[in-house]
């Protein structure tokens, strides 16, 4: 009877063990799912994705889908963040995940990329088509598909505002006008979290991405410390283009003077295409880019999570 009762235990702990590790694998993000994301934004059919077009449209819609499936709300009374740059309108895409604390779900993290790109470019083998896959539906996959799992895990104290940007490419103008509108409704930004071309990896660095702006404030620090590496570093060429005002964080950054920065793997020196039609879905690697965006988890939990505000900029 001893030996059945230590069988029945032992085959219990197996049970949670298989159910623990059943549940983790259900959350992690695989690289078909941030795939199937990529693909549809690359096709031809959406043309390169230039805001004010029809491509740009079936992009929202698609972004708008995602959201829905997985039962995320709108932030304003619709998913659409409507903006003119000149005679063409523009619209970001803006879900919302309402923090689970009391107290803490008054402040807010962004999670945001640019799901707009340039339409076309010079003509290379009979396509000029610009499809912009590294830049930044790479980035768009990743804000899908943490938005997927925060909305399914429910563990974040802070509210979420998940949001996908147009109008990047005609110079910031839909973090630009997005920023401003959150202004105006003076919510507690506590930092912003900006994902631009993540689709290939670096070679010969000690880290695996970098964040824009690094010594502004201590964000890879804090982010490292729950990854559990030195995943996130300082890109030298990212300082000297000056890559922390050439995206959609720097609108924030500017509105709210908080830790808003870009996470990257690609400084322009490691990939031939951009802005070119050959930043195609097939030249990038879905294995890092899962994989970076499983390491962000730990530390986005953490920073909707923490009882204080860890992030802070390196002059307060």
């Amino acid at each position: 009877m001893k030996k059945i009762i230590i069988l029945l235990c032992l085959g219990l702990v197996i049970s949670c063990k298989s159910s623990v590790e059943n549940q983790i694998n259900k959350t992690e993000i695989s690289q078909s799912e941030v795939k199937e994301h990529i693909a549809f934004l690359t096709s031809d059919a959406l043309k390169g994705r230039n805001t004010g077009t029809p491509g740009i449209e079936t992009a929202a819609q698609y972004i708008e889908n995602v959201f829905i499936k997985n039962r995320i709300k709108p932030y304003f009374e619709t998913y659409r963040d409507t903006f003119n740059v000149k005679d063409i309108v523009g619209y970001n895409v803006v879900g919302f995940i309402e923090g689970s604390d009391p107290k803490l779900k008054n402040e807010f993290v962004i999670i945001g990329a640019h799901y707009d790109h340039i339409g076309y470019a010079k003509t290379v083998d009979n396509d000029s088509i610009a499809n912009g896959a590294n830049d930044d539906a790479s980035g768009t996959s990743a804000v899908l598909a943490l938005a997927k799992y925060f909305s399914k895990t429910k563990n974040n104290k802070r509210s979420l505002i998940m949001a996908l940007f147009s109008g990047e490419e005609l110079g910031l103008k839909g973090s630009e006008h997005l920023a401003a509108r959150l202004k105006e409704q003076n919510i507690d930004l506590y930092t912003m979290l900006n994902f631009e071309m993540i689709g290939v990896p670096f070679k010969d660095r000690d880290y695996e991405a970098f964040v824009s702006g690094y010594d502004l404030s201590n964000m890879a620090e804090v982010m490292n410390a729950q990854i559990g590496s030195n995943y996130l570093g300082r890109s030298d060429v990212a300082v000297k283009y000056n890559l922390f005002k050439r995206s959609d964080n720097f609108a924030f950054y500017e509105q709210f003077k908080s830790p808003c920065q870009t996470i990257s793997s690609c400084d322009l020196s490691n990939y031939d295409y951009y802005h070119h039609v050959d930043d195609e879905a097939d030249k990038l690697d879905y294995n890092h880019m899962a994989n970076l965006v499983n390491k962000m988890i730990p530390a986005i939990e953490h920073i909707c999570n923490s009882a204080t505000k860890e992030i802070k900029m390196n002059n307060e």
